[in-house]
């Protein structure tokens, strides 16, 4: 199993980004696919969660109504499209299989600061 997480950037407050994740090594398309971050100096948090074919997506209420995610099964790809962007959204973002919080990419790194 890998991710190639890419996208990050510095932006502003309000300003936003597209991350994407590449996976590869599992059937992508089989599986749930779970967005999470990590702040320096606290746990992984998960974001948001989509269903193998999409059809159901959940958010933590931190991010609801600003982040949407998606992915294309054909190019075994997830995205996470973020709006409105806090300083609160700094964090090392990257995805995960399923229910899990581990980290097996290297995760982008996204930092909203003015």
């Amino acid at each position: 199993v890998q991710f190639v997480e890419s996208g990050g950037g510095m932006v502003q407050p309000g300003g936003s980004l597209r991350l994407s994740c590449a996976a590869s090594g599992f059937t992508f398309s089989s599986y749930l696919m779970t967005g999470v971050r990590q702040a320096p100096g606290k746990g992984p948090e998960w974001v948001s969660r989509i269903t193998p074919r999409g059809g159901t997506t959940l958010y933590a209420d931190s991010v609801k109504g600003r982040f949407t995610i998606s992915r294309d099964n054909a190019k075994n790809t997830l995205y996470l499209q973020m709006n409105s962007l806090k300083p609160e959204d700094t964090a090392l973002y990257y995805c995960a299989r399923g229910y899990e919080l581990g980290r097996l990419g290297q995760g982008t790194q996204v930092t909203v600061s003015s």
